[in-house]
């Protein structure tokens, strides 16, 4: 299929070319023109504009995935595409958009058309190499069109073992991404998939601040444990019930700088944990540990721990998420 893709960040681009390794065909554009030259050096047809994009997309109904950041920009950018699209054509947005946004936009668009299609993306730098899960919101007739995009950017089955009893159920979940429901149900998932992965990085993060602590001076002195944080991250990897990605990439951090000393502790949010609370005081549900874990970063601010050290490391071990307060000379780790 051919594609536009507009926004060539760290997950635009990769996902640029995960679909041209495929053999789709993919018209990009990006306010900088430095990824879209590389972009195009790989293959990919660029454009300066979203006019010229919309103008080089020969394939009908034209299809466009917008990844960029949640807020004005996204919502720019899908207006903007509102006026210059035809009926049948389908605006993607890959991006951490406001589930309720997606309702709004759905419906102005539908009133010319135009087919919108929310996919919560979830693989942050790792994408290209391991694929990305998705969570899609959108008619059943724009999803079906859209699937081979969504296969080729999917996981796959892979390594992981098939969950018995599933026999007959929809396989694109085995495959690593689903049609959610209607517009807004693929952000929705994706939202509260992040409010959970809030909750399972404080886990971690004050679990590693309680073992650090173990040697400290207020402890009498045969209590006092000097523990090896990157042994005990790498042997939780192999075989037991708390392994898993976070884990992997917390291991890989400690290994590299046992103390973290690049990492200030100052904990950013990017919008879907606040957007999950919200959610849970609508429908009236308690979520005491993702509540928690927001309000634990919201503190970061203000006093750092080893912890929120841990989180950090994390954070820009999955997504290359720089926080406010860090040096900026590190670099991602090489593997996960």
């Amino acid at each position: 299929m051919q594609i536009g893709i507009i926004g060539l960040g760290r997950m635009g681009s990769n996902i640029s070319r995960r679909l041209m390794k495929a053999g789709h065909s993919c018209v990009v554009f990006d306010a900088n023109a430095a990824p879209r030259e590389a972009l195009a050096k790989e293959g990919a047809t660029g454009t300066t504009s979203l006019a010229e994009m919309v103008k080089s997309l020969g394939e009908k109904p034209r299809v466009l995935w917008v990844m960029l950041p949640a807020g004005r920009i996204t919502e720019e950018t899908v207006e903007g595409l509102g006026g210059l699209l035809e009926p049948g054509d389908i605006i993607i947005d890959g991006g951490n958009s406001y589930y309720k946004d997606d309702v709004r936009r759905a419906r102005t668009l539908a009133e010319k058309k135009i087919r919108y299609v929310d996919c919560g993306t979830s693989g942050g730098v790792w994408g290209l190499e391991r694929g990305y899960c998705m969570m899609i919101g959108g008619t059943k007739e724009a999803v079906n069109h859209l699937d081979p995009i969504f296969a080729a950017l999917a996981p796959g089955l892979g390594t992981i073992p098939r969950t018995p009893g599933r026999e007959g159920e929809d396989p694109r979940a085995e495959r690593g991404y689903i049609h959610a429901g209607p517009s807004g149900a693929g952000h929705f998932v994706k939202m509260v998939h992040n409010g959970i992965e809030y909750g399972l990085m404080q886990a971690y993060a004050e679990g590693f601040d309680i073992l650090r602590n173990k040697d400290s001076k207020s402890l009498p002195e045969d209590e006092r444990f000097e523990l090896n944080l990157p042994d005990i991250a790498e042997v939780w990897r192999r075989g037991s019930v708390i392994s898993s990605w976070l884990l992997d990439l917390s291991a890989a951090a400690l290994v590299k700088d046992p103390q973290l000393e690049q990492f200030s502790g100052f904990v950013e949010d990017s919008g879907e944990g606040r957007w999950t609370i919200e959610a849970a005081i609508e429908e009236a549900v308690p979520a005491e540990v993702l509540s928690s874990a927001l309000y634990a970063r919201f503190r970061s601010r203000q006093d750092h721990t080893f912890g929120e050290k841990i989180l950090s490391a994390m954070r820009f071990g999955f997504g290359g998420h720089v926080e406010a307060h860090r040096p900026a000379a590190a670099k991602p780790n090489d593997k996960p």
